[in-house]
């Protein structure tokens, strides 16, 4: 099996279930134009977060990273008239993109960005009792994951789903001596979790046009 086949299969199921539409088509656009690394979920990875959005029947979502706010559309979309998210960037300039890509896809009204390093904004969000959240999807820089995941739970009410991405890393967190940083940083979540008795969780690796990877799926107990 190959790359190619995992491409064309993911694109297969995104055609029939998650199709993007204008709005997340221009997103996409957006962040190759301005240059902001492809970092987002796939369209088929999109349509799984509203899922399991929806399964938690989410009406408060934290999303750690926004990047150009592709994710962030998906999330969004899977909230109720009522419902609010949260996403979390540090790169003004991202920011500032995935701000007019959620204006234009008519979300703006429920989703609030907050620009700092989110290790800051999660500490004042404790403090200031900002939660509980339903659903909480981490996709950011990989170093403090185990960190990020410790303040989703804290952040959580009981029965909420943590997601966080990009835990798998083409098999590369198998390599116990890997000199990546990032491979560094999921594998430390990886093995955090094995003795986490505050979550049911497991990790779901995955292929397709985003090749091979994986995603931690984690409920609060």
């Amino acid at each position: 099996m190959s790359k190619k086949l995992f491409a064309a299969v993911d694109r297969y199921i995104a055609k029939l279930l998650g199709p993007e539409d204008k709005a997340l088509r221009a997103t996409v656009k957006s962040m190759k134009k301005t240059g902001i690394p492809p970092m987002n979920i796939s369209a088929n990875q999109g349509k799984f977060l509203q899922v399991l959005a929806k399964t938690a029947n989410a009406k408060k979502i934290l999303e750690i990273g926004t990047c150009g706010g592709y994710s962030t559309i998906w999330l969004a979309r899977a909230l109720p008239v009522d419902g609010h998210l949260i996403t979390l960037e540090v790169d003004q300039a991202y920011a500032d993109i995935a701000r007019l890509n959620i204006i234009k896809a008519g979300l703006d009204t429920m989703v609030d960005i907050k620009v700092g390093k989110a290790i800051d904004t999660l500490q004042a969000f404790d403090a200031d009792d900002i939660g509980p959240f339903d659903m909480i999807f981490i996709d950011a820089d990989k170093p403090p994951y185990t960190e990020y995941f410790d303040w989703a739970v804290k952040l959580s009410r009981p029965g909420a789903i943590i997601v966080a991405d990009n835990v798998v890393r083409e098999g590369k967190v198998l390599d116990e001596k890997h000199p990546d940083e990032k491979v560094q940083g999921v594998q430390r979540l990886n093995k955090a979790l094995a003795d986490d008795k505050r979550v049911t969780a497991t990790i779901i690796q995955n292929v397709g046009v985003k090749y091979h990877d994986g995603m931690v799926i984690a409920v609060v107990n």
